[in-house]
């Protein structure tokens, strides 16, 4: 099962076999020798042929042309040989190698991909650049990022993975790590480590959330993936996850902004911090959270309790009743009371909830990051959106591209907790955020290593 909140497949690689051959290279397979170019005729040839001479004089004539306006320019490969030597396939035609699996390819691989005519040929090389990686294995999904840093406070991904997993299926029920769920979590694992391993990473930081937390066989279950998958996981704890996932948002808060409540909703748990911003403004957006909770309720267990197959209005309203009256315990929910009211203020959500409604918003036939990532959605849009989920079956839920069969189970038990996160902090704006905990990871790594320090002003 895959998660679709990587992004966009591969990027191209090469030239598109679509394109027309540049102006003086021959379209068949006459002016090619054993997959290679034939050199232009250098006058040569048989004398007294004086068109094929003066041919290949204007042949000559363009080649020295061509010549001069690829001098300091990497040129692309024209022919397969490339990929043959790098023990790669062709080309498919999504763009990347046929040879690779389907879950190395869902998010963009910049890396793989020859640098286009265009680019800026004094960036440094990918290899050049220190490389860093986060996974994140929660409750519902295995994640990894690996990424370069570019402009101060940024970075290039250069790698990525994803896969549902359901690590925490019936952990609500048994307090315990199921011997399937943990089986598919440690298949991708070991894709994780395979991938980490192909690359020379100066940092990684690995990490592992409510599901290894809670239940009683979660040290024992981190150690078979030491063994299997030669990974080992970090378990943090919530205020760590929060502070994570307010980090790995931080260029979606505008300057101006007062306010903001940023919520995690994952599969065994859901983070909420509250972020002032009426003061002195710092680089670290997690150094404006002034509260901060972690409900131990999330969309798998939620789900798990109450049902995600059928879910009746009657149903729907007991689940977010369950949350109000977790949220009503959290001591600090009033401490932005000052600023709720002012335009300046909004929520902030980033998880598979609020990107699965964005989409849905904008009706996409596939699930597109471009697009989500960073929407501003208003109030009576949530309401629409969240008022069409409740009223379709799971069918309907089933066959909407950005639910699919693998969310159509757990998206109303996190409609329920964004509806209770809504009415205890109203807002007339939400912004959508396909981004959390990796980010967060990387952005810190970054910035403890340094490779920002001479950059400039780092982002808010």
């Amino acid at each position: 099962m895959e998660d679709h909140d990587t992004g966009a497949g591969a990027p191209e690689v090469g030239v598109s076999r679509a394109s027309p051959p540049p102006s003086g290279q021959a379209s068949s397979s006459a002016g090619r020798q054993n997959g290679r170019p034939v050199q232009a005729w250098s006058g040569h040839g048989p004398a007294g042929d004086t068109s094929q001479h003066q041919n290949g004089q204007q042949q000559k004539a363009k080649t020295r042309k061509r010549r001069k306006r690829r001098r300091g320019r990497k040129v692309f490969v024209r022919d397969d040989a490339h990929f043959a030597a790098a023990g790669l396939s062709a080309p498919a035609a999504g763009g990347a190698p046929a040879s690779l699996p389907r879950e190395a390819i869902v998010a963009p691989l910049p890396s793989t991909a020859p640098s286009r005519p265009e680019q800026d040929i004094r960036r440094p090389p990918v290899q050049e650049l220190p490389v860093f990686a986060a996974l994140d294995l929660g409750t519902n999904n295995c994640r990894l990022l690996v990424a370069v840093p570019t402009r101060h406070g940024q970075f290039r991904v250069i790698d990525a993975f994803s896969r549902i997993v359901r690590l925490g299926e019936g952990l609500t029920a048994n307090g315990r790590l199921g011997q399937p769920a943990m089986d598919r979590a440690v298949e991708a694992l070991k894709i994780c480590g395979d991938k980490l391993r192909s690359r020379k990473i100066r940092k990684a930081r690995l990490i592992a959330t409510e599901a290894c937390r809670t239940a009683a066989n979660g040290a024992e279950f981190l150690d078979r993936v030491e063994r299997e998958a030669g990974l080992k996981l970090e378990i943090i704890d919530r205020q760590t996850e929060a502070r994570l996932a307010v980090s790995g948002c931080g260029s979606l808060v505008d300057r101006d902004t007062q306010g903001v409540v940023l919520f995690d909703i994952g599969g065994g748990s859901s983070e909420i911090a509250l972020i002032d911003l009426t003061g002195h403004r710092s680089p670290r957006l997690a150094n404006h959270i002034v509260s901060w909770t972690s409900l131990p309720v999330g969309v798998v267990s939620l789900a798990e309790r109450f049902g995600g197959r059928t879910v009746t209005r009657e149903v729907f309203a007991a689940m977010v009743e369950d949350v109000a009256v977790r949220l009503h315990a959290f001591d600090g929910r009033d401490r932005l009371s000052h600023v709720l009211a002012s335009p300046k203020f909004h929520l902030l959500g980033t998880s598979g909830t609020v990107t699965t409604l964005a989409g849905v918003h904008l009706d996409l036939e596939r699930y597109d990051r471009r697009r989500v990532d960073g929407l501003w959605m208003d109030r009576d849009s949530v309401d629409r959106m969240v008022e069409k989920l409740v009223g379709w079956d799971f069918q309907q839920r089933v066959a909407n591209p950005c639910i699919g069969a693998d969310r159509a189970d757990l998206v109303l038990a996190g409609c329920a907790i964004l509806e209770a996160i809504r009415a205890v902090w109203p807002s007339e704006r939400l912004r959508v955020a396909d981004r959390g905990l990796r980010e967060g990871i990387l952005s810190e790594l970054m910035a403890d290593d340094g490779v920002w320090r001479n950059s400039g002003r780092g982002r808010a």
